[in-house]
């Protein structure tokens, strides 16, 4: 989808009153946001429509959405239909993954998270997906093989890696995640922070959170450390922290593997090779930290 085609899109759709003309906003490697004024107010429109491979279905961020709105944690739903989403624009500026390490605004996001994980999780309705990251790994790389990727001859090593991970973290308690905590994803407005973009939001485990989270915003084991005292009330004990930084390397190979299934399926001008070599090496690094750490089990 163009720029134009994208501005043709949003105006044509049939919540507005007198429209002005619609303004590309950055972000979103899944999707185009615009920027649209009209006479009642600002809001944001999310074009993209379901993407099965990435298990991205619209009805599933749809319900999310009105749920997070009503948990106080996101902008409030305007208009929805298929492949349209619109939502109140609200004056705020993403994140930085230097913010994310600035220690004050880590305790509001660390806050935020759990916040997600307690509030926005009772208030869902209907049916939402479950985001179990290492069913993803595995629908993966079977897409991979199907489609003959470059990367196949990586996929034995780092499937064997992703099964010893999924045992090493055993039982886990399931919340509503938000399961893509990119710095862009985190909004800083006068006196609040907002939450956006929940594409990838599904049941999941409170620690892909705090891991993505990690993961994503290159902290050091003494902010990954704080957080996880933050949100559980406890410094983490051997155990949390082996089954964390478990949880961590998932993150890091999903979206590695993410990126391999986008070199072969987007049509966004985005440089998925690169990214999935980055990723790559991040998710190396991380899995021979945990290989080095004691089973306290």
């Amino acid at each position: 989808m163009t720029i134009a085609d994208a501005m043709a899109r949003a105006l044509a759709l049939p919540c507005w009153q007198d429209p002005g003309r619609p303004e590309p906003l950055g972000g979103g490697i899944t999707n185009v946001n615009l920027k649209v004024t009209d006479a009642t107010g600002t809001y944001v429109v999310r074009l993209g429509d379901d993407i099965p491979e990435h298990g991205v279905m619209r009805f599933n961020e749809l319900a999310i959405s009105r749920a997070a709105h009503a948990a106080g944690i996101s902008p409030a739903v305007r208009h929805a239909e298929p492949g349209a989403l619109v939502l109140d624009f609200v004056d705020a500026a993403p994140l930085t993954e230097e913010d994310v390490r600035d220690a004050d605004t880590l305790d509001q996001i660390t806050a935020l998270v759990r916040r997600v994980h307690d509030e926005v999780t009772p208030r869902l309705r209907g049916a939402v997906l479950t985001f179990w990251v290492f069913h993803v790994l595995r629908d993966y790389a079977a897409t991979l093989a199907e489609r003959g990727s470059p990367h196949l001859p990586l996929l034995p090593d780092l499937m064997d890696q992703a099964r010893r991970l999924e045992v090493a973290i055993g039982p886990v308690r399931l919340v509503l995640g938000h399961n893509d905590l990119l710095p862009g994803n985190i909004l800083r407005g006068a006196d609040r922070l907002w939450l956006i973009d929940w594409e990838y939001g599904g049941f999941n485990s409170p620690l892909f959170d705090l891991g993505g989270l990690a993961t994503n915003n290159g902290l050091e084991e003494d902010a990954e450390r704080h957080m996880l005292t933050a949100y559980f009330g406890a410094s983490p004990d051997p155990l949390l922290w082996r089954r964390y930084t478990a949880m961590k390397c998932a993150s890091l190979l999903r979206e590695t593997l993410w990126s391999m299934v986008s070199e072969l399926t987007s049509t966004l001008d985005f440089d998925y090779a690169a990214y999935s070599a980055e990723n790559l090496a991040r998710y190396r690094r991380a899995h021979a930290d945990f290989q080095a750490l004691k089973d306290p089990s």
